[in-house]
């Protein structure tokens, strides 16, 4: 069931990117933010009342840092999906494990210490070779989708794209130090929310508010409603994966949000996608799995990624 639910919590994922590409037409980043994070909230505040988790914290500074860099990440993937194809930028997206192997390999080398041994040699920093060719593979997955659409006004959307998965990374980063210090995820994903609301509003503040209209306001409720849901069921089946094994399986699955991402380009939106393109999401996805594997080995049991 752990499998079937994080399968379902990709497909609410890119379902949710859809909303966002045919909501922007009519609303801004900024809105499209805001309202993503006031319908989150509402969501995540009835959760929480019924799993009987209290939303007070004691680490108020931590939550508002992590909010700030994951509304960065979620602003910045809104902006890519509204200016390129939906896979190409739900691709992007999903680069988050790439980008946490490629500061994990900077870490090592910037906590190197060079120290002589026994025999008056000084030892050679860590090459670290699984996550070094990790990386080297899922930007080379990068270069493959990029190359037939970064050109022309898809550039800008392009290098944002990029940047909303090294924000995320950040975030992630961020969650595991909540998670260790005993933060209930529910409150966690709470505090992102109240984040995009604010940031969102304030963002609002300078680009203006969009004129309403019933029929194209009619998408934002599903944009908040589908995260919402997406991250309840990767929530969902990462308490029910028991065993390591599990939940390396449940960690990779959310990959299948890429293919639901294509296939909704494809049907949806009549993006064509080229062999190039399929080979570097296949990359991407394949250097995705072994950030995966690798940073498990490195942080059991570490919470849920958020999209």
């Amino acid at each position: 069931m752990q499998a079937l639910w994080m399968v379902l919590a990709a497909l609410l994922f890119a379902s949710m990117g859809v909303c966002v590409k045919i909501a922007s037409a009519w609303f801004t980043m900024t809105e499209l933010v805001f309202w993503r994070g006031v319908i989150g909230m509402l969501f995540l505040w009835l959760l929480a009342r019924r799993q009987g988790v209290l939303l007070r914290t004691r680490y108020p500074g931590m939550h508002a840092w992590r909010s700030f860099i994951g509304v960065t990440s979620l602003g910045a993937w809104f902006y890519a999906i509204a200016g390129m194809p939906l896979a190409t930028a739900m691709t992007l997206n999903y680069m988050s494990s790439v980008w946490i192997a490629a500061f994990l390999v900077g870490g090592a080398l910037l906590a190197w210490v060079p120290l002589r041994g026994r025999d008056g040699r000084v030892a050679q920093p860590p090459l670290q070779i699984p996550l070094v060719l990790t990386v080297l593979v899922g930007f080379g997955g990068v270069v493959l989708v990029l190359r037939p659409s970064f050109g022309g006004d898809q550039a800008l959307p392009g290098l944002v794209g990029l940047l909303s998965g090294m924000t995320a990374a950040f975030a992630y980063m961020q969650v595991i130090a909540l998670a260790r210090i005993g933060e209930p995820e529910t409150r966690t994903v709470f505090y992102f929310a109240m984040g995009s609301a604010v940031f969102g509003s304030l963002g609002m503040l300078v680009t203006g508010v969009s004129e309403w209209h019933w029929q194209h306001a009619l998408w934002l409720l599903p944009v908040g409603l589908l995260a919402a849901g997406g991250q309840l069921c990767m929530t969902r089946a990462y308490s029910s994966a028991r065993t390591p094994a599990a939940t390396l399986v449940v960690a990779n699955l959310q990959y299948s949000g890429i293919v639901f991402a294509a296939l909704y380009s494809l049907l949806l939106f009549k993006d064509p996608i080229d062999g190039p393109a399929l080979g570097g999401m296949a990359l991407i996805i394949a250097s995705g799995i072994a950030a995966t594997v690798l940073r498990q080995r490195t942080v059991p049991k570490a919470p849920a990624e958020e999209h």
